[in-house]
């Protein structure tokens, strides 16, 4: 994947972009029909570098054909920017290669569309915050919408040198928030990982300098190191060869590196799973196999142990991770079958890129946070970070006392977890156990608790509990709770003001007088002047 990318910032004509494309996918008739057609439609648009600008769809294309064999998306990916920087219509889309590539091209065209006024406003998490609200709506119905536009700034990213300094930082920046976070949520670790080195590149250009310098300069130690200890492993595991056992190394990426030691506080040398070796094998019975025999012939770090495989994370991310001692050194391992391997990589692309080959899996990433987003949320900038908040956060995993699994966002509360179970029972929640000990609801969860919710007859609103939830579902509905409590506390307000007003004529005039929206009074001076 890496090798793959790299080949692709070095390609700056039309011949070298075609010839990638047709690496990774078979060119079909409807294939090279688009392809001559973006290469007309585009015939005298330039890049920025000076390149034609027809480079940068057929590079979109040859990366979503990489990840993806849907005909549909790969279409998309080269005919994205025709509606947008053409003259050609959206229809003309429709007529010549169906509605399906035409629906995608349409959600593509949409997330790049600013209304003037929304780019008169110039303030970075604004724009921020619309792009990446234009992205979830263009993609509540179909996913290809936005595992395209993934693609296209992932090319745009390794490209990125062609512009001003001031220019590479804004799209870094969003990328970082906005890109990245998303790729997570969909699977799609590899997308993600480079995604943040590449914004991580751009924006601390000293940290990842230093952190590169670091793996450089202890190189040949760390392959000595790992070479022994892939020697043992390989020898414990697979002693004659006869597994299909892939067994390798891997390094942390910079940015996941560089977050590690700023949320600790720690150097470099002090990250634990710097390096790590990942087993690929056929099974998820081997995968257990594999940790027994590691087990018991190296000492584990229990609390580094994760299991991955029996509980996948939202994202459909399946792999068992276990960290050992080994010769005085803390060594991470990672066990996966093939078909985990490819989710991992891939995400919900290899759904696309595998559906009609010989490797299929059922776990795939949870798309219902794409149709639970409040979307409608007026406030975009609270929208953006709510929703932010909720696609990019560590997670943690509890269970109903029925063994129901849920995840939830790392720091979440008993009552967040109310909510996720039920909105009524987050409504109604008076308490809660969590491993059988009475426990108040804001106290915080941890994985592996098992949470049970007492709950009253009667709704409950908790106001100053906003700011202590995690998770968007218990912020809303908090807030839908308040709103109405807030009114009831305005009405009563209006009516203690009307009968002070009043009380020199007669005692509780409202009593003889029914007046509606009274909590407008308490509000609005101007309102009670015009009631009548």
């Amino acid at each position: 994947m890496q090798e793959f990318l790299q080949n692709l910032k070095t390609i700056n004509s039309i011949d070298d972009a075609i010839h990638s494309l047709e690496q990774s996918i078979p060119l079909s008739n409807k294939i090279n029909e688009a392809l001559n057609f973006c290469i007309k439609a585009h015939e005298y648009q330039k890049r920025k570098s000076g390149e034609p600008y027809v480079v940068h769809p057929i590079l979109v294309a040859s990366i979503t054909a990489y990840f993806s064999k849907d005909e549909a998306m790969v279409l998309s990916a080269l005919l994205h920017d025709i509606v947008e920087d053409t003259e050609y219509k959206l229809s003309y889309i429709k007529d010549n290669y169906g509605d399906d590539v035409a629906h995608i091209v349409d959600g593509l065209t949409k997330i790049t569309e600013l209304k003037h006024s929304e780019i008169e406003r110039d303030s970075k998490l604004l724009n921020s915050a619309l792009t990446f609200r234009k992205m979830i709506v263009a993609s509540t119905d179909d996913v290809r919408v936005l595992v395209v536009k993934l693609f296209d700034r992932t090319h745009n990213m390794l490209t990125l040198d062609a512009l001003d300094n001031s220019k590479q930082k804004r799209i870094s920046e969003e990328t970082l928030v906005v890109y990245a976070p998303i790729a997570h949520r969909l699977g799609m670790s590899s997308v993600k990982n480079i995604l943040e080195d590449l914004s991580f590149y751009y924006l601390y250009p000293k940290e990842y300098e230093k952190i590169e310098m670091y793996i450089q300069s202890h190189q040949i130690q760390i392959k000595h190191t790992f070479d022994q200890f892939l020697s043992q492993i390989t020898q414990l595991l697979n002693p004659n060869q006869k597994q299909n056992l892939q067994i390798y190394s891997r390094i942390k990426h910079y940015y996941s590196i560089y977050l590690k030691t700023q949320r600790k506080g720690i150097n470099i040398d002090e990250v634990l799973d710097l390096f790590a070796i990942r087993i690929i094998t056929n099974t998820p019975l081997e995968c257990y196999k594999i940790l027994g025999k590691i087990h018991t012939s190296y000492r584990p770090l229990i609390a580094r142990f994760k299991d991955y495989v029996a509980v996948p994370k939202e994202n459909g991310y399946q792999t068992i991770h276990t960290t050992v001692f080994n010769d005085a050194k803390i060594f991470e391992i990672q066990i996966r079958t093939q078909d985990m391997h490819n989710v991992a990589e891939f995400g919900v692309a290899a759904h696309w890129k595998y559906k009609s080959g010989n490797t299929s899996t059922d776990i795939t990433p949870n798309l219902n946070w794409l149709h639970t987003l409040e979307t409608n949320n007026e406030n975009i900038e609270e929208f953006y970070h709510e929703t932010k908040q909720d696609l990019f956060s560590e997670e943690i995993v509890v269970y109903s006392p029925k063994g129901d699994i849920f995840t939830l966002p790392r720091g979440s509360t008993a009552y967040d977890f109310a909510y996720l179970v039920h909105t009524d029972v987050g409504n109604k929640a008076n308490d809660c156990f969590v491993n059988t000990i009475k426990k108040p609801l804001l106290c915080e969860l941890k994985s592996g608790d098992i949470i049970s919710i007492n709950v009253n007859d009667k709704i409950t609103p908790r106001c100053s509990w906003y700011d202590m939830v995690k998770t968007t579902k218990a912020k809303k509905n908090i807030k839908i709770l308040c709103q109405s409590r807030i009114k009831q506390i305005e009405e009563l307000n209006g009516k203690n003001i009307i009968n002070t007003i009043f009380s020199r004529y007669k005692h509780n005039i409202l009593d003889f007088n029914d007046i509606s929206n009274l909590n407008n009074i308490s509000n609005s001076i101007s309102y009670l002047k015009d009631v009548k």
